[in-house]
């Protein structure tokens, strides 16, 4: 039978705190000290409690009690029960101050907060006691604490079952928004490093000088700052996040922004960073010559080289080509090729344009233009074509050996030599054009051997009744059946163009040759596919097509 519990006292002013258990309730009374110094813990006034029995309190009014501290009895509870002996004895000893208290049977539980609040640290005072508490016990301990947030039951459960200070609560961090970039679509960190090929090894002759962009490529997007998401401390308090922050996006030369966060080449050229633009240059400068230094230029645009090209290199663009000094056995093929220095092609290399070409000389070198080529000098032993006019008459004005042929006209000073080399000239003819129209030759006869076939085996089959035949067989049938119409699309288009090349052709008339000062004798000349060897020298000349013949008149 429970013993009945009488009125008693624990504690005194001189412990800082008195509690009171009366038949009406359980009242506690903290008194003030100097300096607000505290004389005891809030675990030693929940022990007292824990030892009567009383346990249902709130805790908060408790912690609020302690923490006012202003000598008037507050009610914690309705009932008590009276303690055991053993309880009684450590109760005697609450009653003097903390420091000269002896350990209760619980250790002390004290809770560090962090500075971001973000964590709660469960400590034990085992001066106290050397129990540890009760999951309750270190729960009540957070809540008086403040700590609301993100507890860890698991963490609480481990922990009272040994004497070592564990996290028991975690909020969740703040996570920033993510700040807004620019996502580049190319990668200029490997300029004028060469690139790297098969098995490891290295192009010398690429050397990775620029990064290209066709016009209509996208180049770079923006991509947009992120809202941060906010966090929970342990205290239960919103931490507010930090919003990513944006970014500036401006087009540079020949670009364009569109769908406000995409950047578009304008033309063809190479990418150009300016501080935080990004810029399309067509325009792209070598200081020096082009060979082992440079490796090989292949640029949409115009390419303005201050020295020359080595042997065996090459140099293509889109636009012109301006070269200061010399080629030597490179191919240089551009809009516009203009060489300061000479060509000395040394049976190998290539120099085209799809307008002009213009050199101080050339010596062993194949030259082809769509439209015209000036040469300020000599010609010797080289081939040159072009569409329109192929001009040699500043300097010496010379041309010796090879073969010239041009669609309207060719000038020099002088042609041949004194030792007769065979030179061979021909005007009225565009070799471009020609060289087109042979191939479209070539194609049209071939397709329309290959529909002939077709339309053969198909007729043959027609006269048998094919779903006897083989699923393999009705399937190569089939195949041929429908390649018949765009091989006789393909035909019809071919012979189209070549009524154009025709007339093109066609319109080459009144093709000339003039010569300034000597033509030699070795020279051979076709003027509009008429043909006419010199075996003497002539002198101050043009040479035009009369009455399908080629006819000498003065310069």
């Amino acid at each position: 039978m429970e013993e009945e519990a009488k009125e008693t006292s624990v504690g005194g002013q001189e412990a800082g705190y008195l509690f009171e258990f009366k038949k009406d309730g359980v009242f506690l009374t903290v008194y003030p000290t100097a300096g607000n110094t505290i004389l005891y813990e809030l675990s030693d006034m929940r022990q007292i409690l824990y030892d009567y029995g009383v346990n249902d309190y709130d805790i908060l009014t408790l912690a609020k009690t302690v923490r006012k501290a202003d000598g008037e009895p507050v009610k914690l509870s309705d009932h008590f029960t009276a303690p055991t002996e053993s309880g009684l004895a450590d109760l005697d000893a609450a009653v003097l101050p903390f420091a000269s208290a002896a350990p209760t049977e619980f250790a002390g539980i004290t809770v560090d907060i962090s500075s971001d609040k973000l964590t709660a640290t469960v400590r034990y005072d085992v001066t106290k006691g050397t129990r540890p508490p009760a999951p309750q016990l270190i729960r009540d301990a957070l809540e008086a604490k403040g700590v609301v947030y993100g507890i860890d039951d698991e963490a609480i459960e481990k922990g009272s079952k040994a004497l070592e200070s564990f996290v028991a609560a975690k909020g969740t961090p703040a996570v920033p928004g993510q700040n807004a970039y620019i996502d580049k679509k190319f990668d200029l960190s490997h300029k004028g490093h060469p690139k790297v090929v098969e098995y490891d090894r290295v192009d010398y002759k690429d050397m990775n000088l620029f990064v290209l962009a066709r016009a209509g490529q996208l180049i770079a997007v923006r991509v947009l700052q992120t809202q941060g998401q906010p966090g929970t401390n342990v205290l239960g308090k919103t931490i507010a996040a930090r919003n990513g922050r944006p970014i500036p996006f401006t087009a540079g030369k020949n670009t364009e922004i569109r769908d406000e966060n995409k950047l578009y080449a304008l033309i063809d050229g190479q990418i150009v960073e300016e501080g935080k633009r990004i810029s399309i240059d067509p325009h792209l400068k070598i200081s020096g010559s082009v060979g082992v230094g440079t490796g090989n230029i292949e640029f949409a645009g115009s390419v303005e080289i201050t020295g020359g090209v080595e042997a065996g290199f090459i140099v293509h663009a889109t636009g012109d080509i301006q070269i200061g000094d010399g080629v030597a056995g490179a191919e240089v093929m551009g809009r516009n090729v203009f060489i300061s220095g000479g060509i000395t092609g040394q049976g190998r290399g290539k120099i085209a344009a799809k307008e002009d070409v213009r050199a101080a000389f050339v010596e062993n070198g194949l030259i082809e233009a769509d439209r015209d080529i000036y040469i300020s000098d000599v010609v010797l032993h080289s081939t040159l074509k072009a569409g329109k006019k192929i001009i040699i008459e500043d300097g010496r004005g010379l041309v010796t050996g090879g073969y010239l042929a041009a669609g309207e006209e060719i000038r020099a000073k002088c042609v041949g030599n004194q030792a007769f080399v065979a030179t061979r000239l021909i005007v009225g003819v565009n070799p471009a054009l020609a060289q087109k129209y042979q191939k479209a030759c070539r194609e049209y006869k071939e397709d329309k051997q290959r529909l002939e076939q077709i339309t053969n085996v198909l007729n043959t089959f027609s006269k048998i009744d094919v779903t006897l035949l083989p699923q393999n067989r009705i399937d190569q049938i089939n195949a041929l059946t429908r390649s018949q119409f765009p091989l006789a699309g393909k035909i019809k288009r071919t012979e189209a163009e070549l009524k154009k090349l025709q007339d093109e052709l066609s319109k080459m008339e009144g093709g000339k040759i003039r010569v300034q000062d000597i033509l030699y004798p070795g020279v051979s000349v076709s003027i509009n596919s008429v043909l006419r060897n010199f075996h003497s020298e002539v002198r101050g000349c043009t040479l035009s097509v009369d009455d399908d013949e080629v006819s000498i008149g003065p310069y």
